[in-house]
């Protein structure tokens, strides 16, 4: 480069911005792809990224004043955005000014070009440089921010184990690591006997709008978006939607990306979608329906589905995901869209197979151990059929003890005050709660059924036998009188003698007829303690005689202990029986292996009938050897069984009948005061109403 000048003093002193701006211009080594502009008394030149400004010293000569043209720069100068070439002589102690980190370079004149060029050139690649170890040291932190991020989401997923909270979780993280405003989620199912597959819709989450979403099946297919994803096993990502509705007479569309199975081409400004065949031979005919927008009032732009893959390599769901933003802490709106949402860059979509694969494999984890707990649910429910069909009068009990346990100790963990402010049920111990009160009665498996149902103190068939002797009783009664008739007559007695032996046969017969009466009132079982059963001990002692001569009693031994029974309709050995079903089912749960979680369960239940008092069975533990748990549980049982649907042995008890015994329990001793209270005042009990 030449500067043309008259005289030598002209050109030194003719370091004008317009002459410096024309040395960079007709500088050829500078190359293509420069801009130069002329701003006031500062000439800049950029490439790409790197602007340098460039300026006479002159200027700089009157100190503070002449310095304003590079103030604009120097905030971008100390963050080294920004590079300084000045031409001409520096002013003294002009650079211990500047910012210690700028990039600053000096000539004194214009007359030599190498000079001017190599200190623009080393201007330009510091700055440069500088960008570009800024870029990598940016790009390094964010893959670093996101690698940690993959990492405690790859572990916050893995550890869930509840289906619906990971499928939140997948789809929360999902849009977070991608900055999406929106996404939904689809499982896909297979029903049993079939191998139709179709997708199940999930969940869906939006930042923007808030709407009610219930869950739906559509066909595993590449008519939908979601279902080219799964069928394809790769995602299909649309920079926007809109571009795939069908106007009136137009044929099928698809999706816009040159790099994914669909390319597109322009006509006459419109996209005009082909396809790339599937796998499957299938062509993909899928559009965008824009309901949902005119719905709530949203604008869908940008989408992409992503297949999640098992550790199985079967495609078991896909995360969709909605408007991938600029701000992700924005809130769009149907007017800010276009401004607001971008395309979902490959890095998005890199991200998101990352934690898609690894949400696929924890949610066939989770699927897995979903199935494995129906399944174990289904067993302790069959198993609570088999114990109640054995005895149908009592069917629905264990489920109405395990809603009323669950829910008072649901009660007990808001309480704040009294003896169980600091008792917390978690999750698992509720889950725990609820399978031990379901199997609380399992024990009865081992129990005679006729024990079972008994209804009355006699079994039916003693009953039977009772009415058959007072019957042969009554016959012997009129065969003896009979006779006795028959010798009055032939011995002359008057009409008056032979009425008097019907009268005392008569009165016999009614005597025999009011003590059947007396049995069948004894018969009837009590709830509480009550009954005069001493007419019953002489009845014990009376005697017929049967046919072969031989005097026999009219009640047996045994029937005169069950008669005498003050509560309920068991005798002892009947009650003892009874009482070991609490045995049974300790010993039969405690073979099951149950895990850490449930490991508790034998214990619970195998407490129910234990007393605080230690009267209880069948240890006769005091109240601080028994489980939290199963004292919620005695409460619960105690209660169904008083209000329960009537019975053969009992009529249903109201509710207020029913807490009042409650009570009385509580004052023998036998269950807990404050929980008897947090089942009455948070009325635990409305619970069950409905249930059978």
């Amino acid at each position: 480069m030449t500067v043309r000048r008259e005289t030598h003093d002209t050109e030194m002193t003719d370091l004008s911005p317009s002459v410096i701006t024309r040395a960079v211009e007709v500088e050829p080594r500078f190359g293509e792809g420069l801009r130069v502009e002329l701003h006031g008394t500062v000439t800049e030149l950029q490439r790409g990224e790197a602007l340098v400004v460039i300026a006479s010293t002159s200027s700089l000569r009157h100190g503070v004043q002449g310095r304003s043209a590079l103030d604009p720069y120097l905030q971008r100068v100390a963050d080294g955005q920004v590079g300084i070439v000045l031409v001409g002589q520096l002013p003294d102690g002009f650079l211990e000014q500047l910012p210690k980190n700028a990039v600053v370079a000096q000539v004194p004149d214009l007359v030599m070009p190498d000079p001017f060029y190599l200190a623009v050139l080393g201007a330009l690649e510091r700055i440069e440089l500088r960008t570009a170890s800024e870029r990598r040291a940016k790009w390094l932190n964010r893959y670093r921010y996101e690698l940690g991020e993959i990492i405690e989401i790859s572990r916050a997923i893995s550890q869930e184990r509840d289906l619906d909270r990971l499928l939140g979780l997948i789809l929360e993280k999902s849009r977070f690591i991608t900055g999406s405003d929106a996404g939904s989620l689809y499982v896909i199912e297979q029903r049993a006997g079939s191998r139709d597959k179709h997708l199940r819709f999930k969940l869906s989450q939006n930042e923007s709008v808030s709407f009610e979403s219930k869950e739906f099946t559509i066909p595993m297919s590449t008519r939908s978006i979601a279902g080219a994803a799964a069928v394809m096993r790769r995602p299909i990502n649309i920079p926007d939607v809109y571009d795939l509705i069908l106007p009136e007479g137009v044929g099928s569309r698809d999706t816009i990306r040159s790099d994914s199975p669909f390319s597109a081409e322009r006509e006459q400004g419109s996209t005009i979608m082909t396809s790339i065949l599937p796998p499957s031979g299938e062509t993909p005919i899928f559009t965008f329906d824009p309901s949902f927008d005119i719905k709530v009032g949203y604008r869908t732009k940008s989408m992409i589905a992503m297949p999640m893959i098992s550790a199985e390599d079967e495609v078991i769901g896909v995360i969709q995901l909605i408007n991938r933003k600029r701000d992700p802490r924005a809130r769009l709106t149907a007017h800010k869209v276009d401004d607001e949402v971008l395309p979902f860059d490959q890095r998005s979509e890199d991200l998101l197979s990352t934690l898609a694969s690894q949400a696929g494999i924890a949610l066939e984890n989770a699927l897995l151990y979903d199935e494995i707990r129906r399944i174990f649910d289904g067993f302790v429910r069959a198993s609570v059929q088999a114990i109640e069909q054995r005895d149908p009068t009592t069917s629905g009990h264990s489920l109405r003890v395990s809603v009323l346990s669950v829910a008072l100790a649901e009660a007990v963990d808001r309480t704040d005050s009294g003896a169980y402010r600091d008792q917390l049920f978690s999750r698992r111990d509720l889950k725990e709660l609820e399978y031990a009160s379901l199997l609380h009665d399992f024990g009865k498996i081992g129990v005679r059924e006729e024990v079972l149902v008994k209804a009355k103190k006699l079994y039916p068939h003693q009953l039977k036998e009772v009415r058959q002797r007072f019957d042969y009783a009554s016959l012997q009664l009129e065969a003896i009188y009979l006779g006795k008739k028959i010798e009055a007559i032939r011995g002359g007695a008057t009409k008056i003698e032979i009425d008097g032996i019907d009268t005392t046969l008569a009165s016999k017969k009614a005597e025999l007829e009011a003590a059947w009466k007396v049995i069948e009132a004894a018969n009837e079982p009590t709830v509480l303690r009550e009954g005069d059963f001493t007419k019953i001990a002489e009845l014990g002692h009376r005697t017929f005689v049967d046919s072969c001569g031989h005097a026999q009693p009219l009640l047996t031994p045994d029937e005169v202990i069950s008669l005498q029974v003050t509560k309920g309709s068991l005798n002892d050995a009947e009650f003892d029986e009874i009482r070991s079903h609490v045995v049974h089912t300790r010993n039969f749960l405690s073979k099951i292996p149950w895990g850490k979680n449930f490991d508790r369960i034998p214990e619970i239940a195998g407490n129910h009938h234990e007393r605080l008092n230690g009267k209880g069975y069948p240890e006769g533990r005091k109240a601080e050897d028994i489980p939290a748990a199963s004292k919620i549980m005695t409460i619960a049982d105690i209660y169904d069984a008083l209000t329960a649907r009537d019975r053969p042995y009992k009529k249903a008890m109201p509710i207020q009948r029913a807490l009042d015994i409650l009570g009385f329990e509580v004052k023998d001793g036998h269950i807990d005061a404050e929980l008897v209270r947090i089942f009455a005042t948070a009325e635990v009990y409305k619970r069950v109403e409905g249930l059978t």
